[in-house]
């Protein structure tokens, strides 16, 4: 019996689901070594791969969510923190089998005429793919994924678990819209209202029940604490394309995956010269030196109002 909980126990430790952690990885192909993604950018340097305009380091994932190949993320489970490990993928579980009925002829005019090359990529009818040959007006376009067919072999590392609300609500957004934002927690007491419900069990007769079902619901308003996530909305926010198509879904993937009871995505607005200062937040002090700096006399406004009003 005993040796029944150890072994419980022992299925238990470690990184389980829902945990967030940092992975460090790199993948190649299995057959050939190729270069499928990385970490680190001293290894995508030395294949070759520009690495300008990409970022590098540990990328943040959730256990549990899909945000890695399901073969990879259950070989994540029960290690700690510095744990290694090296996992090889299918190509059924990793990009697909190769499919020859995926590759097609089409009207070389549905391709854009700056993509009529051998070895473009292009998009047509929404479906990806990248032209194999032109001849004549036809084009031969290959739409399996370019990696289709193709095992491909993880070595990875664990290199943090991340359990600060924020870095993890950071880590999440960075990994879901690839941009850095600003983040924070707040519980506040706001005001709600909830329907009253009656204690009385007690009905006196079946015509007061009838007139309690036709009578309008009634509400109390009542305060309540909510956990809120507050977002910044920066400009590179509001103009993130995954952020302006999907942000319902992704407010909704981080309600759950934070246990937070609302998400604010709060503006700031800075001072840039509009508006007159000290208006917002001031007192009377503020608005007397606003005035004076503007050469006005408040006490011939105040003057000029009063001969107004008679």
């Amino acid at each position: 019996m005993s040796n029944d909980s150890e072994a419980d126990e022992e299925t238990e430790s470690g990184l389980q689901s829902g945990d967030v952690i940092k992975l460090a990885y790199t993948a190649r192909t299995v057959e050939e070594g190729n270069l499928v993604d990385t970490t680190d950018e001293q290894v995508a340097i030395d294949d070759g791969i520009d690495t300008e305009d990409q970022e590098f380091g540990p990328r943040t994932i959730v256990l549990g969510e899909n945000h890695i190949f399901p073969d990879v993320e259950q070989d994540v489970y029960g290690k700690e923190v510095g744990d290694e490990g090296t996992v090889s993928v299918s190509a059924a579980d990793a990009f697909g089998e190769y499919e020859e009925d995926q590759v097609r002829t089409v009207s070389k005019d549905k391709i854009p005429e700056d993509d009529r090359y051998p070895g473009a990529h292009v998009e047509i009818e929404n479906e990806r793919g990248h032209v194999e040959t032109i001849i004549g007006g036809r084009a031969r376009v290959d739409f399996n994924h370019p990696l289709a067919g193709e095992a491909v072999e993880y070595d990875y590392e664990v290199i943090e678990e991340v359990t600060d609300r924020a870095d993890k609500a950071q880590g999440i957004l960075k990994m879901m819209l690839d941009t850095e934002l600003e983040v924070w927690f707040e519980t506040e007491t706001v005001e709600e209202e909830q329907l009253v419900e009656s204690d009385d069990e007690d009905e006196e007769s079946e015509a007061s029940d009838e007139a309690a079902d036709q009578s309008e619901p009634e509400y109390e308003t009542v305060e309540v604490e909510q956990d809120t996530l507050y977002i910044e909305a920066t400009p590179q926010l509001t103009m993130n394309q995954q952020w302006m198509m999907g942000k319902q879904q992704i407010a909704q993937q981080l309600t759950q995956l934070l246990e937070v009871d609302r998400i604010i995505v709060q503006e700031e607005i800075g001072g840039g010269g509009m508006g007159m200062p000290g208006m917002m937040g001031g007192g009377m002090g503020d608005i007397e030196d606003a005035l004076e700096d503007a050469d006005v006399d408040a006490e011939d406004i105040a003057e000029e109002i009063e001969n107004a009003g008679e």
